[in-house]
């Protein structure tokens, strides 16, 4: 506890020194960019092993509770993390970010500001998400909702993507991020080198037109349209990486039976050039819930080599697994077998990295500091734990630095 109100304190010197001064946080880091299936960063190939923090801005919105997210970024870094992935979005609800379509809560906009100016402060990048597929803080049905509200004829979530007035709200908030001024560093969004890129949608679904046809037309809209706001940025789709129509083989031989009916298209959902790099999740023990452990890791190798041979020969972009673990809740759980997932995962991405391949890191799902209770379930993960995990995570930090900082770009690549 006492490491905790020293946190507190200094989060708030840290508040304060930004709001009195109205400087930049001292990070010297630039942006990162795209050279073919590598990412760049001050001239060298960047490598994003991290992790997924959706709950930043929700604590950060609580001027006493921002210590949290100080306390959180600090342990990352201590151990050579350089990514965070959170929500951009609370759509209605309680500490909501955007209250009703175009208005929003500036307190909780100002959560936002907060955790991207630690996040800078501390050298981590992040992705920020726009909008969920799922209900859970608003999501598609919250703007489903809002349209009814003002008395639109839309009957299922799915509409989301056709709608006028929905897509329209939607552009709105894209806009309105982009465009917003941190009130701690005074830089826009669109112009901070501390945000890495941005994601359309978390695990965007579309039931209603399983071909796929119906998201990829969105995503190439609504790409088109995030890049004619925000030009520095890099772009991806949040997909889980479900193959579609236009991959038959691997749909049939990689995809869960359930994916099949959500209507994604990992490669036509990607192959686009407003699209920068490809995304992949992948939780085998939500997917097969009835196979043995050795089957779920073979299919974790298979999932990933599959998908970063697809972004090497087809798509051409770097990858990123945006989401990963191993739930302990699975029965028969052990420490041990979370520790294999990792393995699998972390060395997965480390054989790619060091042949100058597509995988470009792994985010796990999720990030905790202590004593969040309220945020604690089956997949968080606490690095001050120090376990058996958190120690894989640091060898993979240390690993892919090590290929990050020798190597230099391939000649053959336009830079």
């Amino acid at each position: 506890m006492k490491c905790f109100c020293l946190i507190a304190f200094l989060a708030t010197v840290i508040a304060q020194s930004y709001s009195d001064l109205g400087v930049e946080a001292t990070s010297s880091d630039g942006f990162v960019s795209r050279n073919g299936v590598q990412f760049i960063l001050d001239g060298k190939p960047f490598y994003a092993n991290g992790f997924n923090a959706y709950w930043l801005t929700y604590e950060a919105t609580d001027p006493d509770t921002r210590f949290k997210i100080t306390y959180a970024l600090q342990n990352a870094t201590c151990h050579g993390l350089t990514i965070a992935r959170t929500w951009g979005f609370r759509d209605g609800g309680y500490r909501a970010l955007q209250t009703a379509p175009g208005s929003y809560d500036e307190l909780t906009f100002k959560g936002m500001d907060f955790a991207i100016a630690e996040a800078k402060r501390l050298g981590i990048k992040m992705i920020i998400t726009f909008v969920n597929n799922y209900s859970d803080f608003g999501g598609r049905k919250q703007y489903v909702d809002w349209a009814k509200s003002k008395g639109l004829n839309v009957s299922s979530d799915d509409d989301f993507y056709t709608n006028p007035l929905i897509k329209q709200y939607y552009k709105n908030h894209v806009k309105t991020m982009v465009n917003r001024v941190n009130t701690f560093t005074k830089v826009a969004y669109k112009d901070e080198p501390a945000i890495m890129g941005w994601e359309l949608m978390n695990e965007p679904h579309c039931r209603a037109d399983p071909s796929g046809k119906t998201l990829t037309a969105w995503i190439t809209g609504m790409a088109s349209y995030v890049k004619s706001l925000d030009s520095k940025h890099l772009l991806t789709t949040g997909l889980e990486g479900f193959y579609g129509d236009s991959s038959p083989q691997k749909k049939n031989s990689l995809n869960p039976a359930a994916a099949n009916v959500l209507g994604t298209d990992f490669i036509a959902n990607h192959n686009l050039d407003t699209i920068d790099f490809a995304s992949v999740h992948s939780y085998p023990d939500l997917w097969f819930p009835n196979l043995d452990e050795k089957s779920r890791l073979d299919f974790l190798k298979n999932w990933l080599e599959g998908h970063l041979e697809d972004a090497q020969n087809i798509l051409k972009k770097p990858l990123i697994l945006g989401e990963f673990g191993k739930p302990s809740n699975t029965p028969g759980y052990t420490q041990a077998q979370r520790d294999a997932v990792f393995n699998v995962t972390f060395d997965t991405i480390y054989a790619s990295a060091q042949k100058d391949g597509p995988a470009a890191g792994a985010l796990f799902w999720h990030l905790i500091s202590d004593g969040m209770n309220n945020f604690k379930d089956a997949l968080a993960i606490v690095l001050s734990d120090k376990t058996s995990t958190v120690n894989i995570i640091g060898q993979q930090s240390r690993k892919l630095r090590l290929i990050g900082g020798k190597r230099k770009l391939n000649r053959k690549i336009k830079t």
